[in-house]
């Protein structure tokens, strides 16, 4: 069922699901009709502060069900939510409230001190609403009218690359995205979806307004913990969710899934990364469930693939669908997708070609907040240039192989960092591993690793190297390899590579 805003699908699944589970949080169940009126608290105690349409209203939260309500309050005011990344310094928060001009600061109580700092910062910060203070539900407003073309999030970047930009997304957006993803997944109110990847970023926050517009239960983890996600699996009967491949790794990887019960867990959906074959084949043996890897950016709210195989190719040898589905997958919903040179023109889909993808579509952002120059690069002739790149296969399955951002060039060949990464995770003494380029006087670029063992595992640089040898060109095998007691990573817990080429004076081998 489409909307035209945020509210409107609040509203709507009010009167449909008003006595159904909504929300499951600890202790804490809540139907549709108390969560709404939940929001509609908050919004009233909000907009007694003078929160209004268009105002920029800043969140710092762990996955709670305060921060599903103002997802909401926000949207029936007409304010624009900006989910803050936890694991951000001071300096990048301040700059954050800055950039957005947030004078309104939802908050958990255990980010009190962070926000103590921020409010002697010079930003334009001028109340915070601490989320333990539970709203009167006496107070009520009316909901203010929205253009669907108004802006309704603002979320900044991972900053990956050293520098975080603002992406606008509209109600439109998000409802589009909304709609495809209840028709792609095929959510329905049975689903009970677990929050474990932060709200803060787009890999959970879009299942806040799907799973909604179903009728569908959130269940809220307020951290991800590989037993506490495992025990809440269980426990509540979740029945789909998504993980970056880190946390799915951690999961795979916890003495307890192997005596789990998963009965009810019916799809487990990855995103956020690229992922390797070899975790892909630990998902399937240790789950028992649907697969299906995506592919998606904050600037297209998010999905741009899904890897949902149609009944032929489940019917294809093992080995071939397991390759299928560890690929990037076929084009999302509403989404119009190609593979392009750097001339703007389609690579054949031969499946080694490389190219850019490029992406438009309803879901797509109409830009960067205060960022007329990174909106001017990014989209151009109607379409939003990804920076990701890819070959095309037969059947029309994408690929990525890198973000051009980090594709190698090496004595003149490229390396694209993902299938050297694929060869490391197939050592089993490897658990985490990234590839990364650094200048290299005689090469141009340097092949580089950083990969973290297994607990009680123990294997040298020259014997990775041997094994990747085995498995790719020589030219492709890491000529520096560092092993690290775990990989830095950004709020949303993907490995940054940004941080460990600056940090690449460390120890090498």
């Amino acid at each position: 069922m489409a909307h035209a805003d945020l509210a409107s699908l609040l509203e709507h699944a009010e009167r449909a699901f008003a006595a159904r589970e909504a929300v499951v949080e600890g202790e804490r169940h809540l139907t549709y009709a108390a969560f709404a009126r939940r929001v509609r608290a908050r919004a009233a105690a909000w907009r007694a502060l003078g929160v209004g349409p268009g105002a920029r209203v800043a969140i710092l939260e762990h996955n709670t069900g305060a921060f599903l309500e103002a997802y909401f309050a926000a949207a029936w005011l007409g304010a624009v939510l900006n989910p803050l990344n936890v694991r951000l310094a001071v300096p990048e928060l301040a700059a954050i409230l800055v950039d957005s001009g947030a004078a309104w600061l939802v908050a958990g109580r255990e980010f009190e001190p962070l926000v103590g700092a921020l409010r002697h910062a010079s930003t334009p910060l001028a109340h915070v609403l601490y989320t333990d203070v539970e709203p009167d539900l006496a107070l009520t407003c009316a909901r203010v009218p929205v253009a669907p073309d108004d802006l309704a999030h603002l979320y900044y970047t991972s900053g990956t690359t050293g520098r975080s930009k603002g992406v606008m997304l509209s109600h439109r957006n998000v409802c589009v995205h909304a709609d495809w993803a209840v028709a792609e997944l095929a959510l329905t109110a049975a689903d009970r979806w677990g929050h474990f990847a932060p709200m803060f970023h787009l890999a959970d926050a879009w299942a806040t307004f799907a799973l909604t517009q179903v009728g569908g239960v959130h269940v809220m983890l307020p951290r991800f913990e590989a037993d506490a996600a495992l025990e809440t699996i269980e426990r509540e009967r979740i029945t789909l969710t998504n993980l970056i491949p880190t946390m799915l790794k951690r999961l795979v990887e916890s003495p307890r899934a192997r005596a789990a019960d998963f009965r009810h867990l019916r799809l487990v959906l990855s995103g956020g990364a690229p992922i390797a074959p070899a975790l892909v084949r630990q998902v399937l043996a240790t789950f028992r469930c649907e697969y299906v890897q995506t592919y998606g950016m904050t600037e297209t709210s998010p999905y741009l693939t899904v890897g949902i195989l149609s009944e032929a190719q489940k019917r294809l040898a093992p080995e071939e669908v397991l390759r299928l589905r560890a690929r990037t997958g076929r084009p999302f919903g509403g989404i119009e997708l190609e593979v392009v040179d750097g001339r703007g023109v389609r690579v054949p889909a031969d499946d080694r070609t490389v190219g850019e993808i490029r992406v438009r579509g309803a879901t797509v952002t109409r830009g960067y907040w205060n960022r007329p120059a990174e909106t001017a690069a990014a989209l151009r002739d109607g379409w939003l240039y990804t920076g990701d790149l890819a070959v095309l296969d037969g059947h029309g399955l994408v690929n990525i192989v890198d973000r051009k951002k980090d594709m190698i060039l090496s004595g003149g060949e490229n390396v694209y960092s993902t299938e050297v990464e694929n060869a490391l995770y197939e050592h089993p003494a490897v658990l985490e591993a990234a590839v990364f380029g650094l200048p290299d006087p005689t090469w141009g670029e340097s092949v580089n690793a950083a990969v973290v063992l297994r607990p009680g595992e123990h294997v040298g640089a020259d014997e990775l190297r041997a094994f990747c040898r085995a498995r790719i060109a020589g030219y492709k095998v890491p000529r520096r390899l560092e092993f690290l007691p775990e990989l830095p990573k950004t709020g949303t817990g993907k490995i940054s590579k940004h941080l460990l080429r600056t940090r690449a004076d460390g120890s090498s081998a």
